[in-house]
């Protein structure tokens, strides 16, 4: 399955309110959308099939706090592929994002959460906000979302999608959250999404998240499938020293399914941390 990125999607670019800079890991060229400032800088990881311009509506809504660093993560967007997408391989790419940022902060969704977990315990960071990350791994039941759901998503975007059919798996997002999803999906690379959600079922998240420091904090959904009220109550236990929220009336997707209740959460998580 080939990646494409859209005429229509390269369009979307020209509305948003950020500069496109690339940052070379290794051998592979990053894409970030980088939304400037004075602020402290904010590096943000999406999950597992949102490239950086799914974020742009977060990252708005924080300018006034931080300067917002929005990664399309290897394999999605404008970035490479790679060879391979292990936490330790996205853990290397987020950490040639933040090289040349001071005293930065790092924010992950999702996949992202995993990654920030894995690259706070490698580099010192001015803190760290994980949102609903993925408890899933060896001797802990699969991850609730079957990899046949993503891949049949990313077929429907190759061949050609709009908001009306993505709003058939998302109902609950804002109707432009719809129109990018279905832009932009198909720059996704099926290897990343298969090899990713392989991990996420083979590399066990409470292997970093007790080693990461404080300031922390874990906010996730409150009716979320991917950190029950038992993965909380564990995330607690395992590392003591951080903070978790719960955000009202979201599942996973807590930016998308809550608008206002997550960003305000973040906003009171970040606004400690600048």
């Amino acid at each position: 399955m080939t990646r494409t990125v859209r005429q229509d999607a390269l369009a979307d670019l020209a509305d948003v309110p950020a500069s496109s800079r690339w940052v070379r890991s290794g051998d592979l060229r990053l894409h970030v959308l980088d939304y400037g400032g004075d602020g402290v800088p904010l590096v943000v990881l999406p999950g597992i099939t949102s490239p950086a311009i799914t974020m742009d509506f977060v990252a708005r809504e924080l300018r006034d706090l931080v300067r917002p660093v929005v990664v399309d993560v290897r394999g999605r967007g404008l970035s490479d592929s790679g060879p391979s997408y292990t936490l330790d391989d996205y853990a290397d790419d987020a950490l040639a994002v933040l090289d040349d940022l001071p005293d930065p902060l790092l924010l992950g969704h999702s996949m992202g959460a995993r990654i920030a977990a894995a690259t706070a315990t490698r580099r010192r960071l001015r803190g760290t906000v994980l949102v609903d990350p993925p408890m899933s791994g060896p001797g802990r039941g699969p991850y609730p979302t079957p990899l046949r759901a993503f891949l049949d998503q990313l077929a429907q975007a190759q061949r050609g999608t709009d908001a009306d059919e993505v709003a058939q798996a998302w109902p609950r997002w804002p109707q432009r959250e719809q129109e990018l999803r279905a832009r932009w999906l198909s720059s996704c690379d099926a290897d990343a999404i298969t090899a990713t959600h392989e991990g996420f079922e083979s590399e066990d998240f409470f292997a970093t998240w007790p080693a990461v420091p404080a300031p922390t904090t874990l906010l996730y959904g409150a009716d979320s499938p991917v950190v029950t009220t038992d993965g909380a109550e564990e995330a607690a236990k395992a590392n003591p020293a951080a903070t978790l929220v719960a955000i009202p009336d979201a599942g996973h997707m807590v930016f998308w399914d809550n608008p206002p209740a997550a960003l305000q959460l973040l906003r009171g998580a970040l606004h400690d941390l600048v």
